[in-house]
Parts: structure tokens; sequence; C-alpha cells
């Protein structure tokens, strides 16, 4: 019996009818449920996502308590003005002595002196932290760049003439910081009588805050010399700033940023480091307490920690074992700069690369108090990087480091912000 084609399309049609029908049914009695548990299971999951990349957001913050980086204020002084440098009065010597902290403001002083006096100034030595290290102006500073700025403040040369070489010249005692009167009752007669001085400047006493008693000539000269006149040379800038960039590299997790630490053993090791408790403020703080420190005002183990350490010593453990990541200059230096900035005798240049790496750094924290803690607060506040917190007991697990801003920032009541507006 012959099989019509037409009856097998017709019959494969209704059967398909029928389980299409089945589906439909199905779908609507039991897929519909399904459906509902998709929808809550997409729902829930979406809002698991989102919490998820709140916390995520909250860990990315919680990497430290970093800020950005304060809008860069102005000069706010005018130059001096100019004056006939041919009518010099005499002649000024002194040494650069310890540090770049204290080289600061010892030319400042001098710089200061010189344009009441109507001295020349005659470029300075350096004189290290070893008795008769000795070196030239030129082996740590641009020359260049000091004469030119201070051209029409005062006179600069680089060498005594030789009528006055064999003379011995008045040697006087000048307190930091010094003002106009100690300058018109302390040196200006003796200059006055012997017109080639030689000056002795030294640190009673470390302040960096802003003067009642203001001379608008005087005080804008001082602003020269601290903040537009000694520059490092660019030899010496540049190993600084090869050492920045290695920090940054080595702090991936915080986006490149990383934060400086002032502490050196030899500093804690002093009687005055290890006097604590009472009513006495501390004036320095240890690895294990700058490690708690660091910890309770938000900074995690993936922090990136300089610190102005040369070498590593085993009292620093406490401090890496809470962020591995802590480093000394031995380090970070380029390897073949190792001989020439980490060798005995040059203690002024290791302070040198110190100073540029925590003046450039996100964050600074000075574990000890005193010249290096001010002058570096002073080159930050000129560039606007006003990150500084200051260490101290932090009483339960956790602290806002908003709490802890250097009060020469908070403040302002740092002399820098007598220069810069």
């Amino acid at each position: 019996m012959a099989v019509d084609p037409r009856q097998v399309l017709a019959g494969f049609l209704t059967i398909s009818m029928f389980v299409m029908l089945g589906n439909m049914i199905k779908r609507d009695h039991f897929d519909s449920i399904d459906v509902v548990r998709l929808q809550e299971a997409s729902t829930v999951q979406f809002d698991l996502i989102k919490v998820d990349e709140k916390i995520n957001k909250a860990t990315r913050d919680s990497t430290g308590p970093w800020k950005e980086r304060s809008e860069v204020i102005k000069p706010c002084w005018n130059k001096p003005s100019s004056k006939d440098a041919e009518l010099s009065k005499g002649y000024i010597t002194f040494s650069l002595t310890s540090g770049p902290e204290y080289h600061i403001s010892q030319m400042a002083d001098a710089v200061v002196i010189a344009r009441y006096l109507g001295a020349t100034l005659v470029l300075p030595d350096i004189r290290g932290y070893e008795l008769g290290n000795k070196r030239n102006f030129k082996d740590m500073y641009d020359v260049d760049k000091f004469m030119r700025s201070l051209d029409g403040v005062i006179k600069v040369v680089k060498a005594l003439p030789d009528e006055l070489a064999s003379r011995q010249p008045a040697v006087v005692r000048v307190p930091n910081r010094v003002s106009e009167d100690f300058i018109v009752e302390s040196i200006k007669p003796i200059f006055q009588t012997n017109n080639y001085l030689r000056l002795a400047i030294v640190f009673q006493s470390i302040s960096f805050r802003l003067r009642e008693k203001k001379n608008i000539e005087l005080d804008s000269t001082a602003c020269l010399a601290m903040f537009s006149s000694l520059e490092l040379k660019p030899e010496i800038n540049e190993v600084g700033e090869r050492m920045v960039e290695r920090l940054k590299t080595l702090s991936r997790k915080t986006d490149g940023q990383f934060v400086a630490v002032d502490l050196r053993v030899e500093m804690l090791e002093k009687k005055s480091c290890k006097v604590s408790g009472g009513a006495r403020r501390k004036s320095c703080y240890n690895a294990q307490e700058v490690a708690d420190f660091l910890r309770k005002v938000g900074f995690s183990q993936d922090t990136t920690v300089y610190l102005t350490q040369t070498w590593w010593h085993e009292s620093l453990n406490p401090l890496k074992e809470a962020f591995p990541k802590t480093y000394t200059k031995d380090d970070i230096i380029p390897a073949e700069k190792k001989g020439e900035f980490l060798k005995s005798g040059s203690a002024e240049l290791e302070k040198a690369l110190d100073f540029h790496v925590c003046s450039e750094s996100d964050m600074f924290i000075p574990a000890i108090s005193g010249l290096f803690y001010g002058n570096v607060a002073g080159r930050r506040i000129a560039s606007g990087r006003t990150q500084i917190l200051v260490p101290s007991q932090v009483f339960g697990s956790s602290a806002l480091a908003s709490d802890f801003l250097s009060t020469y920032i908070s403040k302002k009541n740092h002399v820098a912000y007598s220069c810069y507006c």
C-alpha cells in the first residue's frame, strides 16, 4: 500500500504541535519557578558583585592614609634690591659643617649678615662629621647656580684676595637664625673695626617658627638663601632621584607611593633619645614604636618604607617584620655609586641623599626631632608635599592620621610660610 507523503508530513506536524504544547504547559507550571529562582539568583549575584567592589575599594583605600599632593604655593618674597657690589666694606668667611640640613641654616645666616653689613661673602668650605674631613663647596653644591641667585643681593667670591689670605680674621659666634638686633649689637661693631670676619654659626636651640618682629629686606634675603640659592650639584641630585624612582617601582601595590622615615640608630642610642615617660615629651621613636604608629594610623604591610639609616641594624627588625618592604640606603642606592657615597668619611653625602629622598617622598615621618625634620619640612612646604606625620603613642587599635599632622603644617607656623603663600 502506497504511503502518501502529505499524510506523513501532516502526522509529523501534529506530533510536533503536541510536543510544543507540552513544553509550553511545562514552562507555565514549572519553569516559571526556576525563572523566579534565576532572577533572584541574578539579583543576589549582582548585589554580591557590588559588595565585592566596595570591599575591594575599601581595601585599596586602606593601604595607607595617602593624600593628593597639595597645591604648590608660590614664593611671596621679592628679591632684595640690587646694591653696588663694588662698594663692599669687607669680607666674611665661614664653613659649612655636618650635613645639608645644617648647611641650609648656616648659609641663610651668612647671606643675611653679609647683606646687612654690605660685605663680600667668600664661598665656604665644607667640614665633615669626622675631624679633618674637608671638602670644597663645589664638591657638593652647584656653584654657578648659587652665585647667579645672589647676583645683585651680595657680592660672592670664590677665594679671599691675596692681601687678606695671611691675616687672621676676627671670629664671631653667631646663633642660628640670627636676628637684626644681634647683628647690630654684636657683629656690626666688630666688622667696623676689622673688615674681615669669620662666622662660627652655633645651634644653641632649634626653631623654625615664625618671628613676630619683621624686617622685610632681611626676611626676603633669608628666603632667597634658604630656598633658591643652595642646590646640590646635578650628579648628587641624579643619584637621589634614581633612589626615589627605585622606591616608586617597589611600591606597585600602593600606586607608587612610599613613606620616608628619618630613623637613625646612632641618634636613637644617644642619651637624649633614651629618655621617655613622665611628663617629658618624646623627641625620638625607635623601630618598634614607628611600626606600631604606622600600622595604627592605617598603613598596610605592603607599604614601602625608606629609612635614613645607611646600613641595616638588628634593632630595626621589628619594623621590617611589620612592614617587609623596609629599606635603607644600602638596599636601594645604585650599586655603582656605593663606593662613592657610602664609604667612610662621606656622611655628609649620605645625608644629602636622605635629604633628597625625604623631600620627595609621598609621606614623611620624622622619628627624630631636630634640624633635619625642620629643613625637610621647609622644602616640602615649598613643593606642596605637606604630608608630614609626627609619631606619637596611639591608644587603642587605630587612629586618624590627620590627628598627627605636623604642627608646622596644621598651624602654618614654619618659617617657610613667610616665604611661600
